[in-house]
């Protein structure tokens, strides 16, 4: 999002208040509100992390999506414009210290501190007013689908709608997209002063890896890194074609294989089996601030797992056993990175509607590594008979008991 031109004003916290909850109230009146953040919650629910709210038109007409993000999952909320209103009056500068409006052309920024002083800047900004429509779908999008990458990959016409078979992948690379921005927000790189080096391991097509590099534009260097050579040169001539590849390449080569390198962000989406443990260990290795994985087909535990006695009939059945072993897996993966100094979360990234493959793991660099933890992981791994796990062994963490 490129700034034109800013003002900061400096206020006591009730004026500065008061005036942004004044443009906000206009912005929801003139139908000129796009979207909404809030941040630095320091309420008593030490479970949330961030509020977004963006309009959208539901059967039930005209409403305000409240998406509350806590640490474990994430919580949707539609309430009409007078509900909104009074809602956010009640928590910017009280529960939430830092609030960002987006209205066409402009970006409003509240930042209260704790001793009663508050900033509040104003922005110009290219930003577009969302288009609505129905189904109950959210139409504001974070990637135009006119944006001419989308057509040269055959995922929308030239009119920016989306190809026969292509609306659930559409609505993937707009979800992934909001997603990876709050990331960002998250873990600070939206201040980083260089771009950003992200990586994106096993990119296949390239349909998210574009994304990543319209979204962020000249703020990141984004790779693909593929190990089917047609599809990375499909990916660098469309790169070149949409006027990206000074800031996207494609790259040649299997995961487990790429050489080590440094990297602010990982994303390996769908990588099979153990590939997700070979991406997360270089994550690692490089100290990425921000690691996002998909993960899928976890088969290399099913055959060590042994579980409780009590288990026993119900784990007869393959598809039970399948999914336990999905679960120890992503469950271990989760922890180790946590010990390695990592906040975790774990969530469905999108609706089974659009994809079966849908469980997510996001990762924050917070930390030195927390080796108080390591028993807590040793007993689960325990629990269910796990001695080796691929990540594991690759950040030199050992699953066996130590006396």
């Amino acid at each position: 999002m490129a700034t034109d031109s800013a003002s900061v004003v400096s206020l006591k916290t009730t004026d500065a208040r008061t005036s942004f909850i004044d443009s906000l109230r206009s912005a929801i009146t003139d139908e000129a509100f796009l979207k909404l953040t809030l941040s630095r919650y320091v309420g008593s629910d030490k479970t949330i992390k961030s509020v977004s709210i963006r309009p959208v038109l539901l059967k039930a007409g005209h409403k305000f999506s409240f998406v509350w993000r806590h640490q474990t999952n994430d919580i949707t909320k539609n309430l009409s414009a007078e509900e909104a209103l009074q809602s956010l009056t009640a928590l910017i500068g009280t529960d939430f210290l830092d609030a960002h409006l987006f209205i066409p052309g402009e970006t409003l920024q509240l930042e209260c501190k704790a001793d009663g002083s508050a900033r509040l800047s104003r922005s110009e900004v290219a930003y577009e007013k969302p288009i609505l429509g129905g189904n109950d779908r959210e139409k504001n999008r974070i990637i135009k689908p006119t944006s001419t990458w989308l057509e040269a990959l055959g995922i929308t016409s030239s009119q920016g709608r989306p190809k026969e078979g292509m609306a659930s992948k559409f609505k993937q690379i707009q979800k992934f997209s909001e997603l990876l921005s709050d990331l960002l927000r998250e873990a600070e790189l939206d201040k980083s002063t260089k771009p950003l080096k992200i990586i994106d391991m096993g990119s296949g097509k390239g349909y998210l890896t574009f994304a990543v590099a319209e979204l962020l534009k000249e703020k990141a260097h984004v790779t693909g890194i593929e190990l089917r050579p047609e599809l990375v040169e499909l990916g660098n001539s469309t790169a070149q074609k949409t006027g990206l590849a000074s800031h996207l390449t494609f790259k040649a080569g299997a995961i487990s294989s790429t050489p080590n390198e440094a990297m602010d962000v990982l994303i390996a989406l769908h990588a099979c089996d153990t590939a997700t443990d070979d991406a997360l260990a270089q994550a690692v290795a490089a100290k990425a601030s921000l690691i996002i994985v998909s993960p899928c087909c976890q088969k290399e535990l099913r055959s060590q797992l042994k579980s409780p006695e009590v288990l026993a009939a119900s784990l007869r059945h393959g598809i039970f056993q399948e999914r336990q072993s999905e679960f120890v897996t992503d469950a271990l993966r989760a922890l180790l990175l946590e010990w390695a100094g990592y906040k975790t979360k774990v969530f469905e990234f999108i609706s089974t509607e659009h994809t079966s493959k849908n469980l997510m793991i996001t990762a924050i660099k917070h930390s030195a590594q927390k080796p108080e933890i390591a028993p807590s992981i040793r007993a689960f791994a325990q629990f269910y008979g796990i001695s080796h796990q691929s990540l594991a062994k690759q950040l030199g963490f050992s699953l066996q008991s130590i006396s």
